[in-house]
């Protein structure tokens, strides 16, 4: 069976979310039987509830962060910046720069 392709930018994002989800999932069973493991008594409903919501916020966070630093090299956000105002740097090293 050949696999579907995924085609466009709606596509990837659908993807990519739902493979964080699936990591979510994945990481919030394996806390909870980390829990049980080392003595910790049944977790309640608001115990998986903010469970599963504090790793998908960390998956979407490094996510989002990630595709920033892409992003950024990509379009070469950062290749210039300018350190005239920098206290830490003496005059001499701002003779060489040109704008």
């Amino acid at each position: 069976m050949k696999a579907p392709r995924v085609e466009g930018r709606a596509g990837r994002f659908l993807l990519a979310l739902g493979l964080a989800v699936v990591i979510a999932a994945v990481a919030t069973l394996g806390l909870a039987g980390y829990w049980r493991l080392i003595g910790g008594g049944p977790m309640s409903i608001h115990g998986w509830i903010a469970m599963g919501l504090g790793v998908l916020g960390t998956v979407g966070l490094s996510w989002l962060l990630m595709s920033l630093a892409f992003r950024s090299d990509r379009e070469g956000w950062d290749d210039q910046v300018d350190n005239r105002l920098d206290p830490g740097r003496d005059e001499a090293d701002n003779d060489d720069l040109t704008y």
